[in-house]
């Protein structure tokens, strides 16, 4: 029997933050001195750089617990499943419940429990916990969901991806218009079917030189005196990171599912900086000495923005629900999920629709 995705769910808040809130932002360099260019000019490279044009935040009295069960519910009523049925729950995020206002990031109780509480699941055979694995944290997860019904452990899984990044930037680091905030779920179930299900997967941890290419640190202004703490990342060396380790992570899961490069329908990057998944595709296509197809990688960063461990999750749902123009999917084609992250993270999955 295969493992198949049965249901998939996402939410997407409904704050639009354009570019053009960043205007009257003060921003700084590293070692706190201001950038000389005009925010218009900064903005503008930005744009040209990430390809984001706006971005989602959710709203003051909203957290991460709570969008991460707002699209559980979709997912669940999709797989047309009883949510009491399921043996795991697996949230994946990064930075907890971060209420607006506050400089405190809440995790007890997990998360995924706070999920299972907002289901309203009484089977205390569900299994709720979290996982912190940077951006890769959904796809890990799909991967932890896949490993534990192949074992004999479950025979329901419900993976879920949340962040409410706007809720740890530093609103003085041009950085900041990258990140936005959302949730993606899905729902694995056995199938019957031969072809269709996750066919191969592939995970590693780059820490020796790379551990803290994301990390937390202070404002880059200086005149800010609290005692938060703030997502900043080394965005070259990032960069240089990915385009090599996602290309090769990819290939290798291709190889364990003896898929053909002329199979893949779809390859669903995370969405963390378009040039970079433009470079990314490049390369991978390049190892096998081809182009990559045009609409092979959708992408929803420029409407979006980066949500961390949802923008996996909720691509793929919106190409399913037919809410991306332009892309579809059918029953038997290849797609490959890949993310590349904090820690510094990468993983991939080949998986037949």
């Amino acid at each position: 029997m295969n493992v198949i995705i049965s249901g998939t769910g996402s939410y997407i808040p409904s704050e639009v933050a354009t570019n053009e809130g960043f205007e009257k932002h003060s921003f700084f360099n590293e070692d706190g001195s201001p950038l000389t260019h005009e925010n218009s000019v900064i903005i503008e490279k930005f744009k040209a750089i990430t390809g984001i044009s706006e971005r989602r935040y959710i709203k003051d009295n909203k957290v991460t617990s709570e969008i991460a069960t707002f699209a559980a519910e979709k997912a669940i009523e999709d797989a047309k499943i009883d949510r009491e049925d399921l043996n795991y729950i697996i949230v994946a995020h990064n930075y907890g419940d971060v209420k607006h206002g506050t400089v405190q990031s809440d995790t007890v109780p997990s998360l995924a429990s706070r999920v299972k509480h907002l289901l309203k699941i009484k089977n205390p055979n569900c299994v709720a916990y979290d996982i912190l694995f940077g951006c890769p944290g959904w796809v890990e997860g799909m991967i932890q969901g896949f490993a534990f019904m192949k074992a004999g452990m479950a025979q329901k899984c419900l993976v879920i991806g949340a962040e409410a990044l706007s809720r740890v930037v530093d609103q003085h680091d041009r950085d900041s218009m990258i990140y936005s905030d959302g949730a993606g779920a899905a729902v694995l179930e056995f199938t019957n079917d031969g072809t269709s299900g996750i066919l191969s997967h592939h995970s590693a941890t780059f820490a020796y030189d790379e551990a803290h290419f994301i990390y937390f640190g202070e404002s880059y202004n200086q005149d800010v005196s609290d005692a938060r703490r703030y997502i900043k990342m080394y965005g070259r060396k990032i960069y240089e990171f990915a385009i090599t380790h996602v290309p090769d992570a990819m290939r290798t899961c291709l190889a364990k599912a003896n898929i053909s490069i002329d199979e893949v329908k779809k390859v669903l990057i995370h969405q963390a900086n378009e040039k970079m998944d433009e470079a990314i595709i490049q390369r991978f296509y390049k190892i096998y000495g081809k182009e990559a197809p045009k609409d092979v990688m959708p992408m929803t960063i420029n409407k979006l923005g980066n949500s961390s461990v949802a923008t996996v999750p909720t691509l793929y749902d919106l190409i399913l629900k037919g809410n991306l123009e332009g892309h579809s999917v059918s029953k038997g084609d290849i797609i490959i999920f890949a993310s590349v992250g904090a820690g510094m993270n990468i993983n991939a999955i080949v998986y037949r629709v």
